[in-house]
């Protein structure tokens, strides 16, 4: 199976129950261009059905410049906690503004800048 990301094909590169791992295009031994998907099943309780847990890491090798090192892996990743009986259009919608969010000009300031205010 691949997975697809503005164009890019990233191919199944390791399996495991709860996880999957994605190689993307420009992935080598010593360049890191990879997805991982990992999913936490609910543990539910004599009074609660409980939430259901994903989350997504993309790491990818950096060339850097001003830095003490040439190269280095930046990590990007997103998780969610969504309770069971959760509709989906309302998942929809949250995940629709998380990802307004982070393609937004103010979360891009925020995460080169390092500052919270804007």
């Amino acid at each position: 199976m691949s997975l697809t990301v503005n164009a890019k094909t990233y191919s199944a590169d390791s399996h495991g129950v709860n996880a999957e791992g994605y190689a993307g295009p420009a992935h080598t031994m010593t360049v890191k261009d990879y997805i991982r998907l990992i999913r936490t099943a609910p543990k539910p309780t004599a009074t609660f059905s409980g939430v259901g847990k994903t989350s997504c890491k993309l790491t990818r090798t950096h060339t850097l410049t001003g830095a003490l090192n040439p190269t280095w892996d930046g990590i990007y990743e997103f998780s969610t906690s969504v309770p069971v009986g959760t509709a989906g259009a309302d998942i929809d919608s949250a995940l629709n503004d998380l990802g307004s969010l982070i393609a937004s000009a103010s979360y891009k300031l925020f995460v080169k800048n390092q500052q919270i205010n804007f």
